[in-house]
Formats: structure tokens, sequence, C-alpha cells
């Protein structure tokens, strides 16, 4: 996948994937169904709950190839289910299938909701404005942020991508604009996150906004 310009990140089991989820938004997910742990119907099923990610298309690579194996994964939701041995074009061609078709019915409705939670995380900490006696003009009262409760050192490309996930831009949108690769923005996001002890963008946000990490 890689030879044909896709950016792959593994995990070794079910747990660690859902680790991984945590800091990234990926296009697809490709899994085995028989792993240490969670099965892939376990781990398929509780991804469906995930609301960030419950729009991701699903590939299944198993050594299974039985009828009754494959109408399990489609009715556990698999989007593609490919049995092993297969053609590495085969793969690739699905996937690239699954990603075009994911984008276009689903993406729009994720980047939605994202800047949706972004726009109310802004206004709820932004300055409200007060009514001026009777000539009904606003008064600005100044936001004042608040010291960190840990100290936060940033360097200036950190800042950068916290800015622009500010403005409600996705991993790709930032990369395009700052001139790096996604791989890069997912790591510093995810740097990011560690560092203010935040799980979720929106949590950043507002976190960066209480705590003055950057300008309103």
């Amino acid at each position: 996948l890689e030879d044909h310009g896709l950016e792959v990140t593994t995990a070794a089991n079910a747990q660690q994937a859902f680790q991984v989820l945590g800091s990234i938004q990926p296009d697809l997910v490709i899994s085995d169904i028989m792993m240490p742990g969670m099965d892939g119907y376990q781990f398929l099923q509780q991804l469906r709950q995930m609301e960030a990610h419950s729009h991701l298309p699903v590939i299944f690579l198993t050594a299974k190839g039985m009828t009754a194996d494959r109408i399990q994964g489609y009715r556990a939701g698999v989007d593609a289910y490919l049995p092993k041995p297969f053609d590495p074009d085969e793969l690739v061609a699905v996937v690239d299938n699954q990603i075009q078709r994911s984008r276009a019915v689903s993406l729009p409705a994720v980047v939605a909701r994202e800047l949706d939670s972004i726009r109310q995380t802004l206004a709820e900490l932004t300055p409200s404005s007060q009514s001026s006696g009777a000539t009904g003009t606003a008064k600005l009262e100044p936001h004042a942020s608040q010291p960190p409760p840990i100290q936060v050192d940033l360097t200036q490309r950190q800042r950068e991508v916290l800015e622009k996930v500010a403005e409600g831009l996705m991993n790709k949108e930032i990369a395009k604009q700052l001139n790096v690769s996604v791989r890069n923005v997912e790591k510093i996001v995810t740097s990011l996150l560690n560092k203010t002890g935040t799980s979720t963008r929106t949590e950043l946000v507002r976190y960066a906004i209480t705590y003055g990490l950057i300008d309103l």
C-alpha cells in the first residue's frame, strides 16, 4: 500500500488500534479476524459504536474463506472481505474504491460535526457582547486567559498546527497549507493532545483558548 502512495499506521491488536484511532482520523481500516484478545468481529462492533469512527470503511483480511465466515463479516458491518491469499493489486483496488466512496458519502458530515463542535467551543470562550445602556451598542469584555495547570512549551510548528486545528481544519487541509505530510501533522496533533492532557481536537481547542496558547 505504501508503494502506491498510501500512508499506513499499524497496530498489533484491537486495543492498540483503538489507541491509534484516538489520535488520528484514518480514511479506512484494514483488519484481520483472528487476533490476540478481541477478534475482528468484536473490534468492528465496537468501532461501529464510536461516533467519530462509525463511518470508516473496514476491510477484513483473513485466512478464513468459507461462505459462512464471509456472511458473518458482512452482517457485522464489514465493507469488503478479502480471503488470504489475495492479489496485492486487488487489495489496492479495493482500498482505493472504499476510500473514494467513503469520501463522497460521509466525509462532509464528519467535517461538519468537527467544525460545529469547534465553533461551539469558540462561541463559549470568545468575548461576549454586553448591552451598553439605551443606545444598544455592544461592548466587548476582554478575554482573560488563565495560566495553564502544567507547563506547556510549544514549538513554532506545533503552534501553527494548533492554530489550524482551532480554525476547524482537518489534518489533510493542515498538511496542504503548511506544506508538510499528513503523517507529520498527525504526529504533531498527537503530541499536542499529550502535552495538554486532552483526548479530542475540541478539548484541545478549548484548552488552548482557555490558557492562552493561541490568540483569538
